[in-house]
């Protein structure tokens, strides 16, 4: 696979869980295949890898797929925490 003639620019969040940081970041790897990976970390500590293959996806539309990939990683953080607190 070839790389991107411009490659998506990745996303980075980060806010305050208690006493620790939650950092979430989403990046476009091109290499051995194209696809977005979110990280998640807490405390600096790496928790959670997600991964979605977009090697078929068309070049015109891998920032906005990124974007919306980081977001629905975001949604279900949020979610999972608030979850967490109602228990």
């Amino acid at each position: 696979m070839t790389e991107p003639s411009s490659s998506p620019m990745g996303r980075l969040d980060a806010f305050d869980i208690g006493s620790k940081k939650l950092t979430v970041q989403t990046e476009f790897l091109s290499r051995p295949a194209w696809r977005f990976e979110t990280k998640v970390y807490l405390g600096g500590e790496l928790k959670k890898v997600y991964t979605e293959d977009v090697a078929e996806m068309a070049e015109s539309e891998l920032q906005r797929e990124l974007n919306e990939f980081h977001q629905k990683k975001m949604d279900e953080i949020v979610e999972g925490l608030r979850r967490k607190q109602q228990q």
